[in-house]
């Protein structure tokens, strides 16, 4: 765990408590606990913390552009080159990062969702996920007017499927198994939203690993 120095107390407990999040996800953030993993008594974690509740929003903060973060590196590897192969690549891509972080980070994508986050720069996969349907927009593959739902329906359908494999029925399914039905539910989403794009038009997988 880390250790803290003078001066660094908040920082300090914000960073043990994301450790601790993404071993034990969000039952995991417990103030007492934390505190005594940084070297201080509660009393002292209490006077930068009003509760639990507030270290727990900064760790979700943390969890949120953290996934941002995996949205954005897999968004830099799409190779496609034509503008609406890209576009539909870029989406795709989206989803597929979405997916993989919480598989990769349950304990944070857990704390993620789990309370309202704390401000924090960088903290928005939504954003990532609008940005990707706004360049759908652009080339005229997709109408403005469905773009809000479009992103809903995207954001609903990944963290689903997220959710039935980490914690629900799927979760015994094997990675090769799961990689198949994560395809065919992007498959699906393409279909739905963007279907005169074709399978030809860059929405198998593009991307480097």
């Amino acid at each position: 765990m880390t250790s803290y120095h003078h001066g660094n107390l908040r920082s300090t407990l914000i960073e043990t408590a994301t450790e601790l999040a993404a071993t034990k996800g969000p039952d995991g953030v417990v103030l007492r606990e934390v505190a005594r993993l940084a070297g201080v008594s509660h009393n002292a974690a209490y006077r930068h913390f009003a509760d639990r509740e507030e270290l727990l929003a900064e760790v979700a903060a943390i969890g949120l552009q953290r996934l941002a973060a995996a949205m954005r590196r897999r968004l830099a590897g799409v190779r496609a080159t034509e503008p609406a192969a890209r576009a539909v690549a870029r989406l795709r891509a989206t989803g597929r990062a979405y997916v993989e972080f919480a598989l990769d980070e349950p304990g944070l994508f857990r704390v993620a969702f789990s309370t309202a986050p704390a401000p924090c720069e960088g903290a928005d996969p939504y954003a990532v996920l609008l940005a990707a349907l706004d360049d759908l927009v652009a080339l005229g593959l997709l109408d403005a007017a469905r773009r809000d739902g479009a992103a809903v329906t995207c954001w609903s359908a990944v963290h689903g499927f997220a959710e039935l494999h980490l914690t629900g029925p799927l979760h015994d399914t094997s990675k090769r198994e799961r990689t198949q039905q994560l395809e065919l539910l992007l498959d699906t989403l393409r279909e739905g939203l963007v279907p005169e794009a074709g399978d030809s038009s860059g929405w198998s997988p593009d991307v480097h690993p």
